[in-house]
């Protein structure tokens, strides 16, 4: 569970997240940390080397839930997500999406994967990334994307913002980077 279990999404508010996340520190190098509520160890941002990323919402847990009832708890973190990113588009011009299938590939291959990608995987965030970037006038980028770790838990909606450029993390290219 993240600290945003049981907050409405609220779009105003998410762009204004995500807007400060960009405007906001990115370390520069140093490990992947995640960072936990001090009093309820929810999960609230993850820290690595060039990254930061934050969860912007969350649902309920879908216990429970099947057919029509999964597919309308789906389709509503889709709708929120999609109302981002309309946002997003205007502020800063149209998203690349990134995949995370190959990240996934590449961890159950037992392959190395970029920091940032194994962070995101860390947290369960396996929804596909909208990006933007290099963002105006700085050398960062930003991405969100919803999704969940399995048929009964929440989704959860994440944003991230990265020094460097947000590209899926290609089997081929492991491949090579392994010799």
């Amino acid at each position: 569970m993240s600290v945003r279990a049981g907050e409405p999404f609220d779009t105003g508010r998410a762009v204004a997240e995500v807007t400060a996340l960009a405007a906001g520190p990115v370390p520069p190098a140093g490990p992947t940390l995640g960072e936990g509520d001090p009093v309820t160890g929810e999960w609230r941002a993850t820290t690595g080397e060039g990254f930061r990323i934050v969860p912007l919402w969350e649902s309920d847990d879908l216990t429970g839930a099947y057919g029509s009832d999964w597919t309308d708890a789906e389709g509503a973190a889709r709708r929120q997500l999609d109302a981002l990113v309309a946002e997003l588009d205007v502020r800063w011009g149209p998203h690349s999406q990134v995949a995370m299938h190959p990240a996934l590939f590449r961890r159950q291959a037992g392959l190395p994967l970029p920091p940032l990608h194994a962070a995101l995987l860390g947290q369960d965030c396996y929804g596909d990334l909208s990006v933007w970037g290099p963002l105006p006038g700085r050398e960062r980028w930003v991405g969100v994307s919803v999704g969940h770790s399995d048929g009964d838990a929440p989704l959860v909606m994440v944003a991230l913002v990265s020094g460097a450029p947000v590209v899926e993390a290609d089997r081929d290219d492991a491949d090579r980077d392994d010799g």
